[in-house]
């Protein structure tokens, strides 16, 4: 007799697993999915790639002989440098410029962050060969540059067609425009930085100043990077414009040398050839740096 109340337990029966009709117990065979026309694609693709190689090198057109002769030609090669040197300038200027704007755009001040949204409105609202031209000609306006007093005497003065020349209105128009995006990506970079770091770093007494070099610099350049490094690329691309202004930077050049040969087809690749070898320069610069601010990051 027992001296519980619960019902005896019956044995549970051991349970098999579920398997589809049919199995076998033997592991499921995983057919891919079939896509024929994804290789009807891929094959068309490739004919058009073969087709093109051929005809860049079949074609008589390309003129692969004179291009060869004046890739790598003296005034090509100064060119190139003068090319190299605009860019470097309009970055450097442009970038320190468009710091100082960006923070002007997120300050507490409401006129600081009006100049600043006036200077950005305006500066992406004019053509750049507008603005070229503009600094080319300030002579036409101010015949002397001055330093001294506000609405007082002068104390030192310039001459603006010798202080400001074509090269110097060239960089002052590159720097001055590319200010205006830089300011737009560093600001969009900051304000992608999470504000309870901030918070939680003002909370533990950290300066300010350190705040901002230790804490938020290095994680807005994550977002700050890849909008800079096309910027940058786009400028040294743009260089090209300053031709007008008989810059004798590397497209300006090869328009001289197929003016006087004409030679125009070899020459355009010439150039085409250097602004890619150029750019691909740049692209490997920024993989190194991006991968340099990435660490500690989990994408």
């Amino acid at each position: 007799m027992t001296l519980t109340s619960d019902p005896p337990v019956e044995p549970v029966a051991e349970q098999t697993p579920h398997r589809p009709p049919g199995d076998d117990g033997t592991a499921p065979t995983v057919v891919p999915v079939r896509r024929p026309w994804r290789w009807v694609a891929v094959a068309a693709t490739a004919v058009v790639l073969v087709q093109f190689a051929h005809g860049l090198v079949t074609n008589p057109g390309w003129e692969w002989d004179v291009f060869a002769r004046y890739f790598a030609t003296d005034a090509i090669l100064r060119a190139v440098w003068v090319t190299l040197q605009l860019t470097l300038y309009g970055t450097v200027l442009g970038f320190a410029l468009g710091v100082v704007l960006a923070f002007m755009r997120l300050s507490e001040s409401p006129f600081l962050r009006a100049v600043a949204f006036g200077y950005v409105w305006a500066f992406r609202s004019i053509p750049l060969i507008v603005q070229l031209l503009f600094w080319f000609n300030l002579a036409y306006l101010y015949e002397e540059l001055s330093i001294g007093i506000p609405f007082g005497p002068a104390l030192y003065s310039f001459d603006t067609v010798g202080l400001v020349g074509a090269m110097s209105a060239a960089v002052l128009g590159l720097a001055l425009h590319q200010a205006a995006y830089a300011a737009e990506i560093v600001r969009g970079g900051i304000l992608a930085v999470d504000a309870g770091q901030l918070e939680a770093a003002a909370s533990l007494g950290i300066p300010r100043l350190r705040r901002l070099r230790r804490i938020v610099l290095p994680q807005a350049m994550r977002s700050i990077l890849p909008n800079a490094a096309n910027e940058i690329v786009s400028l040294f691309k743009g260089t090209s414009i300053v031709s007008v202004m008989a810059i004798g930077e590397l497209f300006y050049q090869v328009q001289v040398v197929y003016g006087r040969t004409g030679r125009v087809v070899p020459l355009l690749m010439v150039a085409t050839v250097w602004y890619v070898l150029l750019t691909t320069a740049l692209s490997v610069v920024q993989h190194y740096v991006e991968r340099h601010y990435a660490k500690g990051s989990t994408r």
